[in-house]
Parts: C-alpha cells; sequence; structure tokens
C-alpha cells in the first residue's frame, strides 16, 4: 500500500522533530562549560590513508559534516569554507585547513571524497570511516544526522546538522558556526582562532 503524501511529509516532520529533540537531551548532556560539545581527536580514512585530527596541530582546522550526494546545504558550505580561505593573507592560508567528514559512509569512498573536496579547495579533506565510527565522533561534536528511506531507484537523502566547528592549533574544540554563516564572518573566527 502505498501512503499519501501528504502522510509521508508528517511523518517526516515528526521525525527530524524528534532529532532535533533527542540532539538537544543529548547536548545538554555532553556540552562543556564554553557552551560547546567535547569535541576531540579522530582518526579517519582519506583517500591517502589514516588522517588524524592531531596530524594538523599547529593549524586551525574547520570541520563539516555532510556528504558528497547531498544537493544544497553541503556543496554551499564547503563553497563559503573556500571563499573564506580566500579572503585570509597567504601566511594565514598556510595555517588552515578544512575537513569535509561524510555521514555516507556507504557511498562515499575516499576516493570520490578527495576528488569532490578537492575540486572546491585544494586546503579541503574529505574523510569518512565505519558507521560505529561516524556515530561516536557526530556524539562528540554534537551532530545529528539520519539516512532517509531509500527511493525505488535506490537513491536517498542524508538529513543532517549543518555547523562548521573551528579546532584551535592544540586540538580544542574553540567555536561552532551556524549554518549560512557568510565567508567573512568564517574567515574572521579563522583568524581568532590563529592567534
Amino acid at each position: 500500500m502505498v501512503m499519501p503524501a501528504s502522510r509521508r511529509s508528517l511523518l517526516a516532520l515528526a521525525f527530524v522533530a524528534g532529532l532535533v529533540l533527542l540532539g538537544l537531551f543529548s547536548l545538554s548532556r555532553t556540552t562543556g562549560a564554553a557552551g560547546l560539545p567535547p569535541g576531540g581527536d579522530f582518526t579517519l580514512q582519506s583517500a591517502d590513508g589514516p588522517l588524524a585530527l592531531h596530524d594538523l596541530r599547529g593549524r586551525v582546522v574547520l570541520l563539516f559534516f555532510g556528504y558528497t550526494a547531498c544537493p544544497g546545504i553541503c556543496p554551499t558550505a564547503l563553497m563559503d569554507e573556500a571563499a573564506a580561505f580566500q579572503l585570509l593573507r597567504p601566511e594565514e592560508r598556510a595555517r588552515v585547513a578544512g575537513i569535509l567528514i561524510s555521514v555516507d559512509p556507504e557511498r562515499d569512498t575516499p576516493a570520490l571524497l578527495k576528488t569532490y573536496v578537492g575540486a572546491i579547495h585544494p586546503q579541503l579533506r574529505g574523510v569518512t570511516g565505519t558507521p560505529v565510527e561516524l556515530e561516536a565522533l557526530a556524539r562528540r561534536y554534537g551532530v545529528l544526522y539520519a539516512k532517509q528511506v531509500p527511493d525505488a531507484a535506490g537513491q536517498y537523502a542524508v538529513d543532517h546538522s549543518a555547523e562548521l566547528y573551528v579546532i584551535a592549533p592544540d586540538g580544542r574544540l574553540v567555536a561552532k558556526l551556524p549554518q549560512g554563516v557568510p565567508p567573512e564572518a568564517i574567515a574572521a573566527e579563522l583568524r581568532r582562532a590563529l592567534r
């Protein structure tokens, strides 16, 4: 039996509302004194081998959780990151890096991620991991995501949080920027972390 579109929409809305409530509850239990989730180190797979956050110590790192088949939010956020990088002076830009952490490990291979982020900016890297690794990491950063039911052609979306996470050169999470923050604000936050 096929469910009417209006009922599917209501169920999807209820699901998303449940995710938001679950996320708020989870964050209330894991948020640190500065109002940020604990964050922390990780090691995930890139096309060039394992990449650990601690490998980038000394740099400011901008993290984003998303996926390559994302229709709008992910490419926009990554393009805003790239624009922010271009606003930095060359010596500042040399001390920053961006990481896309894919929450769609079924489709996003390390090779695909490298091609995808490489087309946006050379300082972006793409990584992913096992579902268990990604769930644990998402929890530590307060990220919510959920794979939707595939359509008849097997295509699916992954609903996900869309904040940017700023990691200081010493590996501490120092800022969480909301979805849609302009490149100028991202660049200002990167400069603050570089200081």
